[in-house]
């Protein structure tokens, strides 16, 4: 498989994850109204799902910066790392992101910002020391293709549509215990579509959040092959993903709703790789994400 290809198979993949997502909402929206028999009932769940994402995509950045403690830091403080960004910022045609620290040993970083203009790229100092210029480079890379595939907006849209899935499932439990149902459904199709509607109900979360998961690991592999493409060189992220991974360090500053953001899942310890327990990783299998960038021709 070739770079172009795996990133172009990612792409696919994701717009079919969000197709689904929408067709769940739609279903649900349709049941629940149904059995309710009131239509406003899907546009509120709408409404209150934006309006709650709306301060997280124009502050969501200050946010995650306040919380991993990161500082920023200009040309003077670090010329050689301001030029890999510069050149990898020529090459992907971005602006050029500021750039931030932690002051933390284990090698990470992650990328924030709503947009290109106001794009944040974040390493920590463990990664500056650690790495050598080519796997920086790697890691850089992969940070700036997010910037450029718009991932952040992307997060942004999934969290709006596991809210609505959310809320639409909280408002529906409440108001069927109260028993605030159709006529019809005291009869026996009736009564077979409110059981329906309740298992649907309590299911339809735990399956956006498998999809929303699902999404963030494509979004990885794509940000993966996007990078090698910026450096040509698959080989040195290959080599930035062994070493993060490996690395005994701990993050001090991460926290369960930051650790999607970095370029490997910070909390350190063996992880199950059954298949249920991948299905609940924010990011692919490190050995699996090495072993694809090594099979890939440029």
């Amino acid at each position: 498989m070739t770079l172009y290809s795996h990133a172009e198979s990612n792409t696919r993949k994701t717009w079919l994850l969000i197709t689904g997502f929408l067709v769940l909402i739609i279903a649900l929206g349709w049941l629940f109204s149904y059995l309710l028999d009131n239509s406003i009932f899907l546009f509120i769940a709408i409404i209150l799902a934006v309006l709650q994402s709306f301060f997280s995509y124009w502050y969501s950045d200050k946010i995650v910066l306040a919380l991993s403690h990161a500082h920023p830091i200009e040309k003077k403080d670090n010329p050689e790392l301001y030029r890999i960004v510069e050149n990898l910022c020529i090459t992907a045609g971005l602006p050029i992101p500021k750039i931030y620290i932690i002051q933390e040993q284990q090698p990470n970083a992650f990328a924030t910002g709503r947009d290109e203009k106001y794009a944040v790229v974040v390493i920590t100092k463990g990664l500056l020391e650690k790495l050598d210029r080519v796997e920086l480079e790697g890691v850089i890379a992969h940070e700036l293709s997010h910037i450029k595939n718009k991932d952040m907006l992307l997060g942004t849209v999934v969290v709006i549509l596991v809210g609505i899935v959310a809320l639409l499932a909280n408002f529906f439990l409440r108001i069927s215990f109260r028993g605030e149902m159709r006529g019809d459904s005291r009869d026996s199709s009736g009564l077979i579509m409110m059981l329906l509607g309740i298992f649907a109900a309590i299911l339809a979360p735990i399956a956006a959040a498998l999809i929303q998961l699902a999404i963030s690991r494509k979004r990885e592999f794509l940000a993966d092959a996007s990078g090698a493409l910026l450096t040509r060189y698959p080989e040195g992220l290959a080599r930035a993903l062994e070493k993060i991974s490996q690395d005994p360090a701990p993050l001090k500053v991460a926290n369960a709703s930051t650790c999607h953001l970095y370029i490997q899942n910070p909390f350190r310890g063996k992880q199950s790789k059954s298949w249920l327990t991948k299905l609940f990783m924010t990011h692919p299998p490190v050995e699996e994400r090495i072993r694809i960038l090594r099979e890939m021709q440029i």
